[in-house]
C-alpha cells in the first residue's frame, strides 16, 4: 500500500510502499511507518534503527521522512482505518462503558441481536467474538490498529453490529479516536483505576469522551455520575433507574439466588426475567433493553433473549459442586463490585455468606481497606487471600485489606489462593453461600511478572474430589 493512500504527505513520500504501521517502535520492521503517539525522540530513533521508512510525529526531530501532524493519536487511528479500508463504516457500533456491568451488557445485547436474526461481533474483556467464532482478547479495548483489524474481520464475515466494551484507559489513550457509535451505554462509575486516573473527576471525564462520539446514549441515572452525565451531553438520551424519574424503570423486584424478575415500566408494562441473580442484573438488563430500542429490536424478541440468557463466565457464575452449599465465582474487584455481589446474596435464603477475596498488586491501594470493610459488613465470614499480586508483596497487600476488617468479624488469612479456596470449602455447611471474588473469568495469577495458570473451577473440583 502506498503511503499517500493512508496519510496526507508530499508526492515523494506518498509513493513509498508501506509494509505495515505501528505505534510501538519495538514492533517496527523493514518498510513500516512508525506513529510516535508518545512524542519520544528515543522511540523514533529505535524505529528508524528497526527499519521504519517514515515517521508520523507532532514535533519535528530532524529524522528523515518525518510527517508532521497536529494529533498523532488521531493520525494513527485514521491510518489504521484506511489500512483496512475503513471497516467501521460498514458496521453499527455500540459502546458500553462504566466501572461494572460492561461485559454482561455486551453479551445481553449479543443475545438480543442474534435472536433478532442479526450477525454480531463482540469486543471485550473476556474474549472477542466474530459471528460466533471466539478470538482471545488481550486488552478490554485494543489499540487502533488491532481494533480496525477486528472490524475488518467482522465486516468480511458479514457482521452487521459490533458490541464493544470501551474502557477508560482506551478513551484516555485515544484507542477509539475517530470512531462513531450508534449507541453508547453508561453503566455506573465507582472507585477503580485511580492508580491511572489519579482522581474520580479524571476517571469520569475519560468515560464522558465516549458520549461525544455517539448518536444515542443509555445512562443509569441512579449513579451520581450518570445523573451528571445526562445533563452534560447533547445526543438523544434514554435514562434507566429503579425509581420513577427515568424513561426505563424497574419496579416490583423479585430477587432470588438464581434469577431476578421485575416489571419494566416504559410506555407499556412488561414482565422481565433474567436468569442471573442480583440487583446489578436488573440494571444491566435495563441498559440492554433501552439500547435494544435504539437498535430497533422488537421488544418481545429482546425480552425472550433475556429469558434465555444464561450469564457470562465469571459474573455471578454458579459453580456445580457435590456439596450442599453454593459456590459463586465473580469478577468483583472494586469496592462497588464487591458490595453489589455480597448484597445480592445477603438477603437470599441461606445459612452463612462466606466471601473470599484479595486485591491486585501495583494498582489502586486506597480501595483495599474499603473492600475489607465492605466484606466485614455484608459477609458472615471473611477469607482474605491473594489476587494478582504482581510485583508487590502479597502479605503487604493483605495487611492493607485487614485495616478495614471490623473488630470481632470472623476472618481467616491464607495468602495462597488455592489453599484459601480449599479452606472455604472445608468449613462450608449446609446451605452456605461461598463467593469467590476478584478473579471471575481469569484463568491465571500474575505473580511477579509471570502469568501462572490458575483456574478457580479446577481448584474447586480437585478440592471436592
Amino acid at each position: 500500500m502506498k503511503l499517500g493512500t493512508i496519510i496526507a504527505c508530499n508526492k515523494h513520500l506518498g509513493q513509498l510502499e508501506v509494509m505495515g504501521i505501528t505505534d510501538n517502535s519495538a514492533n517496527v520492521k523493514d518498510g513500516f511507518v512508525f506513529v510516535d503517539i508518545h512524542n519520544n525522540p528515543q522511540y523514533r530513533a529505535d524505529a528508524v534503527k528497526n527499519g521504519a521508512i517514515a515517521l508520523v510525529v507532532e514535533n519535528k526531530a530532524n529524522f528523515k521522512n518525518e510527517i508532521i501532524v497536529e494529533n498523532a493519536v488521531l493520525a494513527f487511528s485514521q491510518m489504521s482505518a484506511r489500512w483496512f479500508n475503513n471497516p467501521a463504516r460498514d458496521l453499527k457500533l455500540v459502546g458500553v462503558t462504566g466501572t461494572n456491568g460492561k461485559t454482561t451488557i455486551t453479551y445481553m445485547l449479543k443475545e438480543m441481536l442474534e435472536k433478532a436474526g442479526k450477525r454480531v461481533g463482540v469486543i471485550g474483556t473476556i474474549q472477542n467474538v466474530i459471528c460466533g467464532e471466539v478470538i482471545p482478547a488481550i486488552n478490554t479495548t485494543p489499540n487502533a490498529f488491532e481494533l480496525n483489524r477486528l472490524f475488518a474481520l467482522m465486516r468480511d464475515k458479514g457482521c452487521e453490529y459490533v458490541i464493544m466494551e470501551v474502557s477508560s484507559h482506551a478513551l484516555s489513550m485515544g484507542r477509539v479516536e475517530g470512531l462513531h457509535f450508534n449507541t453508547a451505554v453508561f453503566t455506573n462509575l465507582t472507585q477503580d483505576h485511580l492508580d491511572y486516573h489519579n482522581d474520580m473527576e479524571s476517571y469520569y471525564l475519560a468515560k464522558k469522551k465516549l458520549f461525544n462520539m455517539c448518536d444515542n446514549a443509555v445512562i443509569n441515572v441512579d449513579n451520581e455520575y450518570g445523573k451528571r452525565l445526562i445533563d452534560e451531553i447533547d445526543c438523544k438520551k434514554a435514562s434507566v433507574s429503579l425509581t420513577n424519574d427515568a424513561m426505563y424503570i424497574a419496579k416490583s423486584l423479585n430477587l432470588q439466588s438464581r434469577y431476578v424478575e421485575y416489571k419494566l415500566l416504559t410506555d407499556v408494562i412488561d414482565h422481565i426475567k433474567v436468569n442471573v441473580p442480583g440487583t446489578f442484573s436488573v440494571y444491566n438488563s435495563l441498559c440492554a433493553l433501552a439500547t435494544s430500542d435504539f437498535l430497533q429490536i422488537d421488544r418481545k424478541t429482546a425480552i425472550e433473549a433475556l429469558k434465555s440468557f444464561s450469564g457470562v463466565k465469571g459474573r455471578a457464575e454458579v459453580v456445580d459442586n457435590t456439596g450442599e452449599f453454593t459456590v459463586i465465582i465473580d469478577y468483583a474487584h472494586t469496592p462497588d463490585g464487591l458490595k453489589n455481589i455480597l448484597k445480592t446474596f445477603k438477603d437470599c435464603p441461606k445459612n452463612r455468606l462466606i466471601v473470599l477475596f484479595g486485591c491486585g498488586g501495583d494498582r489502586d491501594k486506597t480501595k483495599r481497606a474499603v473492600m475489607g470493610e465492605i466484606a466485614s459488613i455484608y459477609a458472615d465470614y471473611v477469607i482474605v487471600t491473594s489476587d494478582n499480586p504482581r510485583t508487590e508483596d502479597p502479605n503487604a497487600i493483605i495487611s492493607d485489606i485487614l485495616k478495614g476488617i471490623s473488630t470481632g468479624k470472623p476472618y481467616k488469612v491464607l495468602e495462597n489462593r488455592a489453599d484459601a479456596i480449599k479452606f472455604a470449602l472445608s468449613i462450608a455447611q449446609k446451605d452456605d453461600i461461598i463467593v469467590l471474588a476478584g478473579k471471575g473469568h481469569e484463568t491465571y495469577q500474575i505473580i511477579g511478572k509471570e502469568k501462572i495458570h490458575f483456574d478457580e473451577r479446577e481448584v474447586i473440583i480437585r478440592a471436592l474430589s
